[in-house]
């Protein structure tokens, strides 16, 4: 499961590094929840483009948008499986950009956070798909990020892992006109653990109204 996370890196610096048009100011997010906005990276055939949309994918044949409460993630294993995934994951899919995520881990009785980065500092992108929710007064835009099995540094803490795409996948991703699904579903695995980092931070990232850089800062904790 991947539940929280956040993106506070400089716009520009995100434009740079992953190429798309965004015409709106980026707020920095130290603690981004499920049904909040979230910057997602989708292509219009010739160009990666940003926009925002609600984190919590909602088919488009539900009646109730409540339901993107429980698609705040999708399973890698069976998209092609699900009716709720399976449509989106042909033409609908997203990069969700990311610069940490936080997992917990029971110790005794407490939970202690933990916020998976790059060894590197740089941001990452998720891979995610999106929808979209005609039924209200007007278009709801919403996403998912898709997780598979952990890798050696995240196993420790969870059993799952959001699945991050290396920069050399971004387009075949983002192709809509590309649609096998074995090639598709061959990206979705552990990233390697080699580039990744993760220390233990405050409990106050377990209250998604806590939006502030402590929300970032190593503890002491082991």
């Amino acid at each position: 499961m991947c539940g929280r996370f956040s993106l506070a890196t400089e716009q520009p610096i995100l434009q740079d590094q992953f190429d798309f048009i965004f015409n709106e100011e980026l707020d920095y997010r130290y603690n981004i929840a499920p049904s909040q906005n979230i910057l997602v990276i989708g292509s219009n055939g010739q160009e990666r483009v940003g926009t925002k949309m609600q984190w919590g994918l909602v088919p488009p044949w539900s009646k109730d948008t409540k339901i993107g409460f429980k698609m705040i993630n999708a399973r890698a294993e069976t998209l092609d499986e699900k009716v709720s995934f399976k449509q989106p994951f042909k033409k609908k899919r997203c990069l969700i950009l990311s610069d940490g995520f936080y997992e917990w881990k029971k110790q005794d009785k407490e939970k202690q956070p933990y916020r998976f980065i790059m060894k590197d500092r740089r941001p990452f992108a998720f891979a995610g798909l999106w929808e979209c929710w005609d039924k209200g007064d007007k278009p709801l835009y919403t996403c998912t990020i898709i997780t598979t099995t952990p890798n050696e540094l995240t196993k420790d803490v969870h059993d799952r892992m959001p699945v991050i795409l290396p920069p050399s996948e971004y387009d075949l991703w983002l192709d809509r006109d590309f649609n096998d699904t074995e090639k598709l579903k061959s990206l979705l695995v552990p990233f390697n653990d080699q580039l990744m980092d993760v220390y233990p931070v405050s409990s106050i990232v377990n209250s998604s109204k806590n939006e502030s850089a402590k929300c970032l800062e190593p503890t002491n904790s082991l």
